[in-house]
Formats: C-alpha cells, sequence, structure tokens
C-alpha cells in the first residue's frame, strides 16, 4: 500500500470515527435547562460532596495510616500486610471509565442508589474481617464499591454551581476535597485504634456511610437524558482495560517491597498488564466509535496535559507517602503527628481557596507558579532533616507542600475537561482515561520510583558510613562503650558487652543512612518542581509572544 493510499486510509477512518460519535451525540436529548438554585440548598449539596469525598477517601486511608497496627491485628508480615493496598487499588484504577457509560445509559438516580448500598454493604464486610486473606477479598470489594462514590461527590459539587461556574468554582472545590481524607485519616486514627482496634475504625467508616446512603434519596442530582452508549465490543475492551490497569497497580504498589527482580511473578504481572493493554489498543484502533480514543489521547495537546498531571503526582507524594514513611523512620507514631496533619489540612483548605480565587481571574497560570514554588520550597526544606527533627520543624513545609498541591489540579482539571465536554459525550469517556492512569497508575508509579530511590540511597549512605566506623578509631570506641554501658550491669561478658554495643552502633547508622536517603528524595522532588518550573515559564512566555506576534497584524489592518 502506498504511503497516499494509507493516508486517505486513516483519513476515512478518522471520518468514520466523528460521524459515529456525532450520530451518537445527536441520539442523546437535549438536557434541560438547570433551575436555579437557592444558596441553603446549594450549602447542603456542598456540603454533601465534602461527606461523599470523605468516605470514599477514608476506606482509602485509614488503612494506609494504621499500617502496623493492622498488621499486628491481622498476624501479618510487612509484605502481606502491603496486599490490602494493591487489592484495594487494582479494581479502584478503572472503574469510573465503566461507571460513566453504565450512568449514561441507566440512569444517575438508579446509579446512585445501587452505588451507596453496594458501599454500605462493603464496609459491613469489614466488620467480619478476622484473617489476612478475607481482609485482601473485602478491601477489594471495598475498591470496587467507593469508586462511584468519588463520582457522586464531583456531581454533588458540580450541582451546587450555574453552569457558568461549574469548571471554574465548582470543580475546584471537588478537587480539593479529594485531599481532605488523607489527613483526616492520620488525625482520626489515635482516639479511634483506643477506642475498639482496627474494628472502631471499619465502625466509623460506615457510620459515615450510613449518613450518606439517605442523601442519594433526599438530594436528587438532575439526571441527564439517558442513551444507548454501550456497544458490545466496549464490554470486551474495558475487561482488558480493567486487566492492564489492575496488573500495573499491583506491580507497582509491591514491586518495591518484594523487589524488583527478585519474585517471578512480579514480571509476569508487568507482562500481562502490558500484554492486555496492547490487545486493547489493537481492537480500539480500528473502531468507528472507540471506548478509547488512542489517536485523541496521544495528541500533541494531551500529552502535553498528560506529562503536567504525571508532574503533580510525582512532587505531591512527597507528602503522601515519602515524608509520611520518613516520620514512621523517626519512630513518630500517629498520635504525634496529629498535629502536623492538622496543619496539613488547613494549609490544603487555603490553597484549594486560593486557587479557586485565581480560578475566577485570567490570572489562571498564576496558580500553577504558585504551586510549584511552594513545594520546590517545602521539599527543600526537607531535605535538610535530620534525627532531631520533629513534627513541629516541619509544620512550615509540609503546609507549603499541602497548599501547592490544591493548587495544582483544578486548572489543568478545567482546561482538559472543557475540551472534552466541546468534543462531546464520547471524548468524556477518554478524558476519564487520562485522568485515571496519571493520578492512580501515575501516583502509585511515583511512590515506588521515590521508595525505589529511596532504597538504594540508603544502601550508599550505608557503605559510606561503616567504611568510617573501625574499631582502632578512638571516637567509634568510646560511642561504643557509651551504648553498651547501658547493659552493663546485665552483662559481665566483656566481649557481649563490645558486641551489643556494636549491634546498638550498627541501628544508629541505619536510620543515619535512612534519614539521608529520604533528604535525597526530597531534594529530588525539589529539582523536579525547578525543572517543571522553568518549562511552565518558557512555556508561557513562549505562548504569549505567539498571541502578541498574532496581534500586531490583526492591530495594523484596523489602523
Amino acid at each position: 500500500m502506498s504511503a497516499v493510499d494509507k493516508s486517505s486510509g486513516d483519513d476515512h477512518r478518522s471520518a468514520e470515527r466523528e460521524t459515529a460519535a456525532a450520530s451518537v451525540e445527536a441520539a442523546i436529548p437535549a438536557a434541560p435547562m438547570p433551575v436555579p438554585m437557592n444558596s441553603g440548598l446549594a450549602v447542603v449539596y456542598m456540603a454533601s460532596s465534602v461527606l461523599f469525598f470523605v468516605v470514599q477517601g477514608l476506606g482509602m486511608n485509614l488503612v494506609n495510616a494504621n499500617i502496623s497496627q493492622f498488621q499486628g491485628e491481622l498476624s501479618a508480615t510487612t509484605n502481606e500486610i502491603a496486599w490490602l493496598s494493591a487489592a484495594y487499588i487494582a479494581p479502584y484504577a478503572s472503574m469510573s471509565i465503566a461507571l460513566f457509560k453504565i450512568r449514561a445509559q441507566y440512569g444517575l438516580r438508579r446509579f446512585a442508589e445501587l452505588s451507596i448500598i453496594c458501599f454500605v454493604v462493603a464496609s459491613l464486610l469489614n466488620l467480619f474481617v478476622s484473617d489476612l486473606h478475607s481482609a485482601i477479598v473485602v478491601r477489594f470489594l471495598s475498591g470496587m464499591a467507593a469508586a462511584p462514590l468519588s463520582s457522586l461527590g464531583f456531581l454533588y459539587m458540580l450541582e451546587a454551581f450555574p453552569p457558568a461556574r461549574k469548571l471554574s468554582i465548582g470543580l475546584s472545590l471537588a478537587l480539593l476535597n479529594t485531599t481532605l481524607s488523607a489527613p483526616l485519616a492520620r488525625i482520626i486514627s489515635p482516639p479511634l485504634m483506643e477506642l475498639g482496634g482496627y474494628h472502631a475504625l471499619y465502625t466509623f467508616e460506615m457510620g459515615l456511610a450510613l449518613i450518606a446512603l439517605p442523601i442519594i434519596y433526599l438530594l436528587p442530582l438532575t439526571a441527564p437524558p439517558r442513551a444507548k452508549v454501550i456497544q458490545r465490543m466496549d464490554i470486551f475492551s474495558y475487561l482488558l482495560l480493567a486487566v492492564g490497569f489492575a496488573c500495573l497497580a499491583v506491580f507497582l504498589t509491591l514491586g518495591r517491597i518484594y523487589w524488583w527482580f527478585e519474585a517471578p511473578w512480579l514480571g509476569v504481572l508487568l507482562a500481562g498488564g502490558i500484554g492486555m493493554l496492547t490487545l486493547m489498543a489493537v481492537i480500539e484502533l480500528p473502531r468507528s466509535m472507540p471506548l478509547v480514543d488512542l489517536r485523541w489521547l496521544l495528541s500533541k495537546e494531551n500529552l502535553h496535559m498528560e506529562g503536567v498531571l504525571l508532574l503533580f503526582r510525582f512532587v505531591s507524594s512527597e507528602q503522601t507517602t515519602t515524608a509520611a514513611n520518613f516520620y514512621q523512620q523517626l519512630g513518630l507514631l500517629n498520635d504525634q503527628t496529629q498535629a502536623l496533619y492538622g496543619v496539613i489540612l488547613l494549609s490544603s483548605i487555603t490553597g484549594g481557596i486560593l486557587c479557586m480565587v485565581l480560578m475566577m481571574t485570567r490570572y489562571v497560570e498564576t496558580a500553577h507558579v504558585l504551586a510549584l514554588i511552594f513545594i520546590a520550597t517545602g521539599a527543600y526544606l526537607d531535605s535538610q532533616s535530620t534525627n532531631l527533627t520533629r513534627p513541629e520543624q516541619m509544620y512550615v513545609s509540609q503546609g507549603l507542600i499541602a497548599a501547592g498541591a490544591a493548587m495544582f489540579l483544578p486548572p489543568v482539571m478545567a482546561k482538559g475537561f472543557g475540551v472534552a465536554l466541546a468534543k462531546g459525550l464520547s471524548y468524556v469517556v477518554n478524558f476519564l482515561v487520562i485522568f485515571l492512569f496519571t493520578q492512580s497508575i501515575g501516583g502509585i508509579f511515583a511512590s515506588a520510583v521515590l521508595g525505589t530511590f529511596v532504597t538504594i540511597r540508603e544502601k550508599f549512605h550505608s557503605n559510606v558510613l561503616v567504611e568510617h566506623i573501625l574499631l582502632t578509631n578512638p571516637f567509634v570506641a568510646q560511642r561504643i562503650s557509651q551504648l553498651s554501658a547501658t547493659y552493663g550491669k546485665v552483662i559481665t561478658d566483656t566481649a557481649l558487652l563490645k558486641a551489643e554495643g556494636l549491634v546498638l552502633l550498627g541501628q544508629q547508622v541505619t536510620r543515619e543512612a535512612n534519614i539521608l536517603a529520604y533528604n535525597d528524595a526530597f531534594f529530588v522532588v525539589f529539582l523536579a518542581c525547578v525543572a517543571g518550573l522553568v518549562l511552565l515559564l518558557v512555556n508561557l512566555a513562549w505562548t504569549r509572544g505567539i498571541g502578541i506576534r498574532r496581534a500586531e497584524p490583526d492591530s495594523l489592518a484596523q489602523s
């Protein structure tokens, strides 16, 4: 086939795809004009959105915030307990893609009622968890049931605003709500664990789910017109996408723990995930109305947006995972970091409100600039940590990072979502693929990369520190003597006493090596923010320069 024939064939398929998309959009009747909502009812809808996001987010973060406690309750090792996170994220990573089309075809009301009932049942099952295997099964079901709640949270927040404000104030506040659950889980965990262990955590989660249950029936959402949007091949394509995303999610979650090259089944998972996604791409590319329009996803504008979203997940993981693991290395428990997470919560709210104000002006790009400056400053301050660092010394740095993370996402989401809506309903599914891949898979990818980097750097620093520990060094001998003096009253053997001193010194060396490794990780995040900021400023200067050059001929022509 010649290049001309191939090009004309691609153009023909593109025309078919656009015609099919237009036919689907034409088949959907126009939605009724929304009735303006009074301010009191709007506040109720906004509060309901906050509740849905908190209920969904706590289901994910309560386990992550209490890994060591769950490890004891379920009699599991560190490697085994990590399966709880993998089981949750595996279905959650792709469920929203299927739910969007299910909602469009079978109705929003039925979707909302069934979603909240499933989540209440999943929360109830948590109370009957007695061992690791049952916990993994229930966590998998919880991940499936939690995905609709985040969609409902978005819908309830957008419902409270007129169309002109949905993609500015509404979307900004909805994305702000996604940042609340992680610090809240760390704040409420200590008192709940004291009340009744992990059963108290699950009981609290179920109580919130029961509070959310009647909201679905008392506060209806504006239901868009229903239309037949699900095709037979969509089901097969989605199953391939879901299995591929699940394999990648489990691989990235557990790879650092079991180590990437040590467990053969990790390679099988990676190959399976890539194979499933490749097969889905082969099926979707020739279709006139694909579930996922890969050509649109890989367009220049979307690749730019995907890069920005991945950068956000990388730099924001400094707080969500890297800093949290750093606290554990320092021996800090949840009850010692409650005030710190209170600062993070307030900073997130402040950053989200500031971003909302900027999005109502023409200085939307300022939000990205400020976000990168805040996160870069916070990461650099964290990179100066020592073994004497305590939560009080991290209030400023972590507060800046929280504010920056809350400001980064809304402008990107508003622009991308607006473009998808302008192209039609079918492209909203494609935008969801971008968002879910960059935020779910991208988030655990960023955590895996930084976690692996910390492990490698810890080995490097350990080797460097151990090289300087020589028994002939009088300072080393003095430190060993000081450390072993603790056991001097119970151990009379000199050799054994010195061995105990060496063990204690080795523990201190390991702790110092870990602190240096986390400092390196924080500094890498700082460098990533600086690089992103430079690229952003260059892009803004280039874009505005082009705009000025285009405006000059128009002004000359008018004159």
